[in-house]
């Protein structure tokens, strides 16, 4: 059984197969896998309680059918936000030095998922930062989140402000959501991370909100 839902540019998808019963003559299932991604848990309006936690519990995860069998079909890699496909319009364009432009946004990006890096220094690489600082104080405080680091993959400009950012999220040095979806904006002459994609991050686990700010 395969069960995806999307929600706000969200993804939050579960794959479950079923094992073979012994002495069923069918072919070999593969091991149940549930694959997630939690976010935050705001309770009473507080923030206290935000709790960034990334699970993966998969030995293998190769396909995602049905009992019934035939063609096996990949599953979606879980991502913070929708990818988007289509091409930018004709007006858009990349800053004036892409290159220069692409180094500082895979070194932000890095800096803002070290856990070794302060939470008032991460505000300096988070668009609207200032205002962020509820979600992103218990983002980076908590245990589990504190343990999140990224390396960005893949830039692609959008605008000379803008751009779409394939990276990979690892919790304790471990991969758990490999090419995943963000976006980095250029705010008063530095690359950030986007707000969207911090919300993205910690509303996947579902809250109505994950705090002030997103």
């Amino acid at each position: 059984m395969c069960l995806s839902m999307s929600a706000d540019g969200l993804h939050y998808a579960f794959w479950k197969l079923t094992l073979k019963a012994p002495g069923a003559h069918r072919p070999d299932r593969h091991p149940v896998v549930s694959q997630m991604v939690l976010g935050s848990d705001l309770r009473r309006g507080t923030g206290r309680g935000l709790a960034v936690v990334v699970l993966v519990l998969a030995s293998a995860l190769t396909a995602c059918g049905d009992d019934s069998g035939g063609d096996d079909t990949a599953p979606p890699s879980p991502t913070a936000e929708s990818p988007t496909t289509s091409e930018p319009s004709p007006g858009a364009s990349a800053p004036d030095d892409p290159a220069a432009a692409e180094k500082e946004i895979k070194e932000n990006w890095a800096k803002f998922f070290d856990p070794k890096v302060a939470v008032k220094d991460k505000a300096d690489l988070l668009e609207n930062g200032d205002d962020m600082g509820q979600v992103l104080g218990s983002f980076s405080g908590d245990e589990r989140g504190g343990q999140v680091e990224a390396t960005v993959g893949e830039v692609r400009f959008t605008s000379p402000t803008g751009a779409e950012v394939t990276y990979t999220l690892t919790l304790k040095g471990a991969t758990v959501m490999p090419d995943a979806a963000g976006t980095a904006v250029e705010q008063d002459g530095t690359w950030k991370v986007s707000v969207k994609t911090l919300c993205g991050l910690v509303g996947l686990s579902g809250n109505e909100s994950p705090g002030p700010g997103c």
